[in-house]
C-alpha cells in the first residue's frame, strides 16, 4: 500500500483550536500539499464526504504512479491513461495484472468524481507551485460551447442576483477540460421509493417496539415518528436537543419540535457569551467543550443538508402529518425524559445510547441503522433501499402522503424544508408501480369499450401520412430552434 488515509488534528496557530480533516500518509510522511488544499476546502465549508473523495482520488493516483514509475514522461498522457484504467480496471482478460494494482472497473459516475477531484486539486497546485496541471483547460469545440452554455444557463436561471454578477459567460463557455469523462446516464426524477404504508403499524409496534430494552424501544419510536410523521431526515431527527420540544399552546397534548442548525442556530434560554455570541456553536464550545456534530469526523458526525430554515433563529419545525402524530410523540416524549434524566450526560442531545459501554453518549446513526435493520427482521423483512425499507424511505412516504392529500406545492415545499420547488418533483411524479397499475386499468377499459380496433385503424392511417407534412407542426418542445421541423426547417436534408 503506497498511502494510508488517517484523520488528523491540524494545529495552525497558538489558539489551541484544531481542525479535524482526513490526511494522506505515505512512507515519506504526510502529503503536505494535499493537507493545505483540504484546509482550504474545510474553511469553505465543504462536506466531509467531498474531502474524502479528494483523498481517495489522490491516493489512487499515487498508487498508479508507484506501479508505473518508468512508463510515462508526459504528465498529461499519464493522466489520460490513468483515467482509462479507472474505466477498464487493470486486470487483463486472462486475469493477469503485472502492475499488482488489480483494480476492478469503476462506474462512470465514480470515474467522473475522480476526474473532477483531481482536476481541481492539480489546478490549485499548479497555481500555487507553478506546476503543470494534469487536466488543463483548452479551447472548447463548438459542440462543447453549446453544452457549456446550457450548463451555465441551467445553473443560473433561478439566480435572482445574476444581474450584479460578472458577465464572463464568454470565457465560461469557451473552455473545456482535456479529459471530461464519459457522458453519464440521465438520472430520472421518478420513484422516490417510500416505506410501504401497509407495513408501518407492524414495524412501529412490533419491529421498533419489539426491542428488549424498553428505553431503546421508546427512543427509536420517537426517532421513527420524526422521520415518518414529520418527514425529517434521519440526521436532522437525531440532532434534537432536550430543550427543543414544547407543548402546543392551544393543545398541550401535541408536541412542537424544533431542530436547530448547530452552527447558526440560536442557543437556548437566551444564552450568550461575554462577546455577545448567541450561536449554538459557541454554546456547545463553552458549556460542553464540544464542536457541532456536522463538523466532526468520528462516528458522532451528523450532516446538515437543509439550506432553508423556518425561523430567523435558525431552526426547522417538524410539520406533523397526519397531525395525530404530534399527540403520539408528546405522550412518548414525557416518558422518555425520565430515562434521559437518569443519564449523567455532558451534552444537550435528546437521544442517547443505553448500551453499557457507551451509556449516556449521543446516539449515533450507525447504532440507529443497526437497530432499524433488527426491527425490520422482527417482522420478517430485510433492509432494502430499493423497496423503501430504510430510514430515508419514511421521508419519501411523508412526501407521497402530502402529495396524495392534494396539498399545494408551496405547502409541501415548506413541510419538506426544500429550498426549491424542483426538489419535490420526485414526490409528485407517479411511481413505476403506480404507472403500471394505471396502464393495466386503462387496458381493461379499452377492452371493455371495444375501441381497440379503432385504435389499430388510426395507427394504420398515421403510418400512411407524408413525413414532411407530419413534422410541420407540434415539435417546438424538442426542436425549439426549428432546425429539422416546421414549415421552413433551417437544416434541410441534402
Amino acid at each position: 500500500m503506497v498511502s494510508v488515509r488517517v484523520i488528523g488534528k491540524i494545529v495552525e496557530d497558538n489558539t489551541g483550536v484544531t481542525s479535524e480533516i482526513p490526511l494522506l500518509m505515505t512512507a515519506e510522511g504526510e502529503v503536505s500539499s494535499l493537507t493545505d488544499y483540504l484546509l482550504i476546502l474545510h474553511a469553505n465549508g465543504r462536506s466531509k464526504s467531498m474531502m474524502n473523495k479528494v483523498v481517495r482520488s489522490v491516493a489512487m493516483l499515487l498508487e498508479y504512479l508507484e506501479a508505473n514509475t518508468e512508463a510515462f514522461t508526459d504528465p498529461e498522457q499519464m493522466f489520460q491513461t490513468f483515467v482509462r484504467r479507472l474505466y477498464s480496471g487493470t486486470t487483463s482478460e486472462s486475469g493477469l495484472d503485472p502492475s499488482g494494482l488489480f483494480w476492478v472497473p469503476a462506474s462512470e459516475t465514480t470515474v467522473k468524481e475522480r476526474i473532477d477531484a483531481l482536476s481541481a486539486f492539480t489546478e490549485w497546485l499548479a497555481t500555487k507551485q507553478g506546476t503543470t496541471p494534469l487536466n488543463p483547460l483548452r479551447k472548447a469545440s463548438p459542440h462543447e460551447e453549446r453544452l457549456n452554455y446550457a450548463a451555465w444557463f441551467r445553473c443560473n436561471q433561478n439566480d435572482f442576483l445574476g444581474h450584479i454578477k460578472d458577465k464572463s459567460i464568454s470565457t465560461t463557455v469557451k473552455r473545456a477540460r482535456s479529459i471530461k469523462g464519459r457522458t453519464l446516464l440521465m438520472r430520472t426524477e421518478d420513484d422516490a421509493i417510500a416505506f410501504p404504508n401497509a407495513k408501518f403499524e407492524a414495524f412501529f409496534t412490533q419491529g421498533i417496539g419489539g426491542a428488549k430494552d424498553p428505553r431503546v424501544a421508546l427512543r427509536d419510536k420517537l426517532i421513527l415518528l420524526l422521520i415518518h410523521g414529520a418527514g425529517l431526515r434521519i440526521s436532522e431527527a437525531m440532532l434534537l436537543w432536550v430543550t427543543d420540544v414544547f407543548e402546543k399552546p392551544e393543545d398541550p397534548s401535541k408536541a412542537i419540535v424544533r431542530i436547530y442548525s448547530e452552527r447558526e442556530g440560536v442557543a437556548p434560554d437566551g444564552w450568550k457569551n461575554r462577546q455577545g455570541d448567541r450561536t449554538r456553536k459557541a454554546y456547545l464550545y463553552e458549556k460542553y467543550g464540544r464542536m457541532p456534530r456536522c463538523d466532526m469526523t468520528s462516528t458522532q458526525f451528523l450532516g446538515w443538508k437543509s439550506r432553508l430554515v423556518d425561523h430567523n433563529d435558525g431552526y426547522l419545525i417538524a410539520q406533523w402529518f397526519p397531525t395525530d402524530f404530534a399527540q403520539l410523540f408528546m405522550s412518548l416524549w414525557k416518558t422518555y425524559l425520565k430515562y434521559r434524566a437518569s443519564a449523567d450526560a455532558h451534552h444537550p442531545y435528546a437521544f442517547i445510547s443505553f448500551d453499557s459501554k457507551a451509556f449516556g453518549n449521543p446516539y449515533t446513526i450507525n447504532a440507529f441503522n443497526q437497530n432499524y435493520a433488527a426491527a425490520l427482521r422482527r417482522i420478517g423483512l430485510e433492509p432494502n433501499k430499493a423497496d423503501g425499507l430504510d430510514p430515508h424511505g419514511h421521508r419519501h412516504n411523508y412526501g407521497r402522503r402530502l402529495t396524495l392529500a392534494g396539498l399545494d406545492p408551496l405547502v409541501i415545499k415548506k413541510c419538506l424544508h426544500h429550498a426549491s420547488l424542483e426538489s419535490q418533483v420526485r414526490y409528485t411524479l407517479p411511481g413505476t408501480k403506480h404507472v403500471s397499475d394505471m396502464l393495466n386499468s386503462a387496458t381493461e377499459q379499452l377492452e371493455q369499450s371495444g375501441i381497440n380496433q379503432q385504435l389499430a385503424q388510426s395507427s394504420t392511417k398515421a403510418t400512411n401520412m407524408d413525413w414532411k407534412s407530419l413534422v410541420e407542426h407540434g415539435f417546438g418542445d424538442i426542436d425549439p430552434q426549428g432546425l429539422y421541423t416546421g414549415k421552413q426547417p433551417k437544416l434541410r436534408s441534402v
